[in-house]
């Protein structure tokens, strides 16, 4: 298999008078997850249609497990797994009857995909649930059997689409924990989300993607520490605007979003000092993050 699962070189793609990529050129190495990021409409789901071929880019080149899509996309697709946005279950078949309707999509017959079910379900931790009706199951157990279905091909590609929105948290760190193992194997996974937690403790490389631009793009904590590089402290309550002033000869750089307000200083304790002069804050200091990094970036925090 190639070094380069996918390649895209000088994508564009409108909708009307809307640009919604505009020039995008990336590459994803085989066996990495690559983070797509970016706030709603920040064209993370039309990059990810583009490369499974249901949407054609107007300008630019796709490549895909060394096969150009759309021209192929069929042929790439037997290789790809795909869990979208939102699940489209069959929510009056079994847990069961879905994986074998899904399984006939690529053609395998009864035989081969009972032979890999027990596997996936074990993956998915569904095992119990095999014979239950989709309609009976949690948001938690349906994204997994989602995932579950996604592999039945033994894909050499997994693109999620906001896999975990509408997760409870320990749903979601269920699903973390399996895509971990999928990469432990080799997988090559592709993550559009706009969760920072996610991309931070899943993907190898990420974009950070504003109106269809890519604006950042490198490892998350190599990120982090270029474009940060230091503490940050939110400070909630009372005049952003004043506390600025009060403690901008501490701080390397304040941003003020809505009614907070962001003090990145390489020692924070000098600001606290000052803040203590102040009542009726509320003062949280901690290690920077990916949300910074976009913060610093657009100007604006993720919005979801």
């Amino acid at each position: 298999m190639s070094m380069v699962a996918i390649d895209l070189a000088g994508i564009s793609k409108r909708y009307g008078d809307k640009l919604v990529v505009d020039g995008l050129s990336l590459s994803v190495a085989s066996g990495e997850c690559f983070g797509l990021l970016g706030p709603n409409g920040a064209g993370k789901s039309t990059i990810a249609r583009m490369v499974l071929g249901m949407t054609s880019p107007d300008a630019g080149q796709i490549t895909v497990l060394g096969v150009p899509v759309p021209a192929r996309a069929r042929l790439a697709r037997r290789r790809i797994g795909v869990v979208p946005q939102f699940d489209n279950l069959d929510p009056e078949f079994t847990v069961r009857e879905n994986l074998l309707v899904y399984g006939r999509y690529f053609g395998m017959s009864t035989r081969e995909v009972k032979a890999v079910m027990p596997s996936l379900l074990e993956f998915a931790r569904l095992e119990s649930k095999v014979d239950a009706r989709v309609s009976e199951l949690s948001g938690g157990m349906k994204r997994r059997l989602t995932l579950a279905r996604a592999l039945i091909n033994d894909p050499q590609l997994l693109v999620m689409d906001e896999p975990t929105t509408g997760l409870d948290p320990h749903a979601r760190h269920l699903i973390w924990e399996r895509l971990r193992a999928l990469l432990a194997r080799g997988m090559t996974i592709i993550l559009t989300t706009h969760f920072m937690e996610e991309a931070e403790r899943l993907c190898d490389r990420l974009c950070v993607l504003e109106r269809g631009r890519n604006i950042a793009e490198g490892r998350p904590h190599a990120l982090i520490d270029e474009l940060i590089g230091c503490e940050v402290i939110e400070i909630y309550g009372g005049n952003p605007h004043e506390l600025q002033s009060l403690i901008s000869p501490y701080a390397q750089r304040i941003e003020v979003s809505g009614e907070t307000l962001f003090c990145y200083a390489s020692d924070p304790e000098q600001v606290r000092v000052r803040l203590r002069e102040r009542t009726g804050l509320r003062v949280l200091q901690r290690p920077p993050n990916l949300e910074d990094v976009f913060l610093r970036l657009t100007g604006r925090e993720m919005e979801k």
